[in-house]
Parts: structure tokens; C-alpha cells; sequence
């Protein structure tokens, strides 16, 4: 299991990278909460909705669990330290990317456009997603949506070297992530409007970068007893 504070971090990552999670997820949490037509009954909107983020979340921690159990079992010691440092390092720039102040992780999110071309063909043919199985389903296609935040806090948890810490870092990544997709899904343009304002945007920025640049100090600064971290 990992540490609590670990825990809360994950979801901490989740709930700043929201304002994020708008733009990337928010429009298509909108399109099954409303697009269903008229014949549908607002609790079925949201049940299908509620379907679509627990696939979505599973999907995350399947996505956790295979690449932290990767990197357990072929990092080692020494390439742990250096995963840390590449979490660190993707995280301040998925800072600048919320903050909007320089998006370093455009290229990376390109290049995810890649693997999400051949998920989005599966994806298709859920449509339309009027069933809970197909909003599960939907969900875990979801989790595959090319997304920096998503590739800065899979580098991070795939260090905690773990199968099952790596899935339950990204489930609570996931978690974290629900109050911004919700707002859009369910509570419409105001609390999106909220939520997307400058100052928050900016905040949260500056909050991952300030935790990007504590994972890089966990590894990188010497220990008291002058040997440098290797744990965080």
C-alpha cells in the first residue's frame, strides 16, 4: 500500500490538473450527460455518466498498475531514481501548461494522438452510449485520451515501483479529477466558467510545478548525512 500522504498527493494532482481536465475531458462528460435526447430521464443521464467516470478511473489504474509494475520489475534501484527525476521534470511542465503560461507538454500530447488513433476506431463503436455497460466501457476507452496530465502523474506513480501502489495512486489521481469533469457533465457553464477563471488556473499551476520541483529535491539534494534521496 502506499503512504497516505502519497495517496492525497494523487489526488491533490487530480483536483489542481481540473481546469485541465475541462478542456481535454469536460466536453465529452457534457455530451453523454446531455446529448442523449429528451426520451432520457435525468437520473439515467447521470447514472450513465457515473458508468463512464468509473471506467474512466479504472482505466487509469489499469493504465498504473502495468507501468509501475514495468518499472519495479526492470528499473532497478538506480533507474527509479531516474524515473523520479522525469516525473519531477513533467510535472513543473504540466504546471506551466495550467498555468498557462509556456505548454512544454504539447509535444508529448501529440504523440499520444498516436495511440488514441487506434483506441478511438473501439471507442466508435459503443455509440451511442444509452447502457451502463457501454458508459463502462466508453469510461475505460476514455482513460487513453492523450493528456499531459495524465502521462505527468502515470511517470510519477509508475516510481512507486508497484503494481498495486501504481493503481491505487492513479484511482485516487482519477477521484481527484471528478469534481472538474462533473462541473461539466452535470452542473454546466457556470462552475466550468469557475473553475477555468485566470487566478485559479494559475494557482494550481504554480501549486504542481511547486510539487515537481519537491520530487526533484527528494532525489537530487543531499540527505543530511550528505548522500543524496532516493526515495519519494
Amino acid at each position: 500500500m502506499p503512504p497516505v500522504p502519497d495517496i492525497a498527493t494523487a489526488f491533490t494532482l487530480g483536483l489542481l490538473g481540473g481546469t485541465h481536465c475541462l478542456g481535454m475531458c469536460g466536453g465529452i462528460g457534457a455530451a453523454l450527460a446531455f446529448a442523449l435526447g429528451p426520451g432520457v430521464s435525468t437520473p439515467r443521464r447521470y447514472l450513465l455518466l457515473g458508468g463512464y467516470n468509473t471506467g474512466r478511473i479504472f482505466g487509469y489504474a489499469l493504465l498504473g498498475a502495468a507501468f509501475a509494475g514495468a518499472a519495479g520489475g526492470l528499473a532497478g534501484h538506480a533507474g527509479m531514481g531516474g524515473l523520479r527525476v522525469l516525473a519531477g521534470l513533467l510535472l513543473v511542465a504540466m504546471g506551466c501548461a495550467l498555468g498557462g503560461w509556456f505548454n512544454a507538454l504539447a509535444p508529448l500530447e501529440r504523440a499520444g494522438h498516436a495511440v488514441w488513433s487506434r483506441v478511438q476506431g473501439r471507442a466508435a463503436r459503443l455509440l451511442p452510449v444509452d447502457r451502463l455497460p457501454k458508459a463502462l466501457l466508453a469510461g475505460l476507452f476514455w482513460g487513453w485520451l492523450p493528456c499531459g496530465l495524465v502521462y505527468s502523474t502515470l511517470a510519477w506513480a509508475s516510481a512507486s515501483g508497484s503494481a498495486v501502489r501504481g493503481a491505487l495512486l492513479m484511482a485516487a489521481f482519477g477521484a481527484g479529477t471528478l469534481p472538474a469533469v462533473l462541473a461539466s457533465g452535470v452542473f454546466g457553464n457556470a462552475l466550468r466558467r469557475q473553475l477555468q477563471r485566470r487566478g485559479l488556473r494559475r494557482l494550481a499551476g504554480a501549486a504542481v510545478i511547486a510539487f515537481g520541483a519537491w520530487t526533484l529535491a527528494v532525489v537530487l539534494l543531499p540527505a543530511p548525512g550528505g548522500h543524496a534521496h532516493h526515495h519519494g
